[in-house]
């Protein structure tokens, strides 16, 4: 292994050589480029235009790639660009982007590995919250062996949202070095969703693209929840309008949280406008479950902080919001944001309360549950006719204790508690004002999500699994960039 980690960095040394430093610009450099423009120009004459595309790609491709292995951060970044787009494409072509995704993060991973061969240095995943994450990881691995799972095909395809992926907690964990870096991801991350908004806001405004319409009638289920009170709801970039409606939620509340600490003017007018064009984006998606997120969030902000001018603000909107709850309107989408407060009157919500009810003896029954994949859509696919196979989870916290038992949900609550308290308790002791107001940005995140994932399944989504492990990443790494007592370090939470 010693030898192969050398050739590795002796291979990355010389591409920065040749790339970086001397930008091609030598004789191993030029011998490059006319081996490339020869091999190109054959490609295409024989291969015709598509093959001179497929290469043309690779041409970018590769170098990015390269990158990546050599830059984390470089490389979480285009995960997260990236899972922005994996439902866009899975509409019009049969392109695997998830697994491509995934294939990306392991590889991502692997280049941690061989670097740790060599430096031996693993403190960076080092912290209380790690141990749960891989104890989740194990469980849900381990479900491979679940004799009561009715598909093992079922497994390999969610095992890959539900564990696999959070590999990128690591990547990350590692690539945030500096605060500078944690920085910089969390505004790609509000950039990512601000430009997910205005997506949404031109299917409003603008209509939908013909492949839009053309696959949203391709299925008369998904047209059905989408077409609702003779209005289409919008989704954005995504596939249903409750994924896109969590993401503005919470991503709308980080973004006005972060206002206090912009320098600039102009960047908190860019915040605020960002926070408002993702909520009213949320408002045309028309799922419920975001509208109750946006308080949920802020009330976590005003108990942590306390602050005269926060609850002043929090009062105003709190009597703005209550009146645009309780006037009559004949409007759409008003009238359903306001539903999301009348649960009683909600007939989808008691029919959610009926299935938990009629499916609780069986979690009760079975303490490591029916096997991952077993419900929805893959339980469907996989295991047609089962008991599980049309049971509609409806909740992220049902489906783990229906497919991975009570043991499972209680180890994934334990994981979820754990971040939330690690954010709570780094925030009430560190000292710098701009790493404090980020972290109470991040606990806003966790706790709207770990609401959120009661009446929805939202963690294991993308892009929110990827935000949420660089939400996670942050909470343990920000206390490290300062000046703080020494005890945090070796506390024992």
């Amino acid at each position: 292994m010693t030898k192969i980690t050398a050739t590795y960095y002796s291979i990355q040394d010389r591409i920065k050589e040749e790339l970086i430093r001397k930008k091609l610009n030598s004789p191993l450099g030029f011998i490059f480029i006319i081996l490339v423009s020869i091999i190109f120009a054959g490609i295409v004459s024989y291969g015709g235009i598509k093959a001179g595309l497929l290469v043309f790609t690779m041409l970018i491709g590769v170098p990015v790639f390269i990158g990546c292995l050599m830059n984390q951060q470089l490389g979480g970044a285009i995960v997260l660009f990236i899972s922005f787009f994996v439902q866009f494409i899975g509409k019009f072509s049969s392109i695997p982007a998830g697994i491509a995704l995934d294939a990306f993060s392991f590889v991502l991973m692997g280049a941690i590995v061989l670097k740790q061969i060599q430096i031996r240095d693993w403190s960076f995943a080092k912290n209380p919250l790690t141990p749960y994450i891989l104890i989740w990881i194990g469980y849900c691995l381990l479900q491979a062996l679940n004799p009561y799972a009715a598909s093992r095909i079922a497994w390999v395809y969610t095992v890959r949202s539900m564990a696999l992926l959070f590999v990128m907690y690591f990547v990350f964990l590692f690539a945030f070095d500096s605060l500078k870096k944690v920085k910089w991801m969390l505004k790609f991350a509000i950039f990512m969703t601000l430009l997910a908004a205005l997506y949404g806001l031109k299917q409003e405004f603008f209509g939908f693209m013909d492949a839009e319409i053309a696959w949203l009638y391709a299925d008369p289920e998904r047209f059905n929840l989408i077409v609702q009170w003779n209005r289409f709801r919008v989704f954005s970039l995504f596939t249903d309008p409750t994924t896109f409606g969590v993401l503005m939620a919470f991503m709308a509340v980080f973004s006005v949280i972060l206002i206090p600490i912009a320098k600039q003017p102009w960047k908190k007018i860019v915040l605020l406008v960002s926070a408002l064009l993702m909520m009213l984006s949320m408002g045309y998606g028309g799922s419920r479950t975001p509208v109750v997120m946006i308080p949920i969030g802020f009330i976590v902000y005003v108990v942590l902080t306390l602050e005269k001018k926060v609850l002043i603000g929090s009062a105003i909107a709190f009597v703005f919001g209550t009146f645009l709850m309780i006037v009559p309107t004949s409007n759409a989408v008003l009238f359903r944001i306001q539903s999301a407060f009348k649960p009683s009157g909600d007939a989808s919500f008691q029919v959610r309360i009926d299935n938990q009810a009629f499916i609780q003896p069986y979690i009760h029954r079975h303490p490591f549950g029916g096997g991952l994949g077993s419900t929805g859509i893959w339980g469907k696919r996989f295991s047609p006719g089962t008991r599980l196979a049309n049971f509609p989870p409806d909740s992220g916290y049902v489906r783990i204790a229906v497919e991975l038992g009570w043991i499972g949900l209680i180890i994934y609550m334990l994981m979820l508690f754990k971040a939330f308290q690690l954010g709570v308790y780094y925030y009430l002791r560190v000292k710098n004002p701009e790493i404090k107001q980020i972290y109470l940005g991040l606990i806003a995140i966790v706790f709207m999500l770990i609401i959120a994932s009661y009446p929805q399944e939202v963690i294991s989504l993308l892009p929110t699994s990827i935000i949420f492990y660089i939400t996670l990443a942050a909470i343990v790494r920000l206390k490290d960039f300062d000046d703080i007592d020494d005890d945090i370090e070796q506390a024992k939470i």
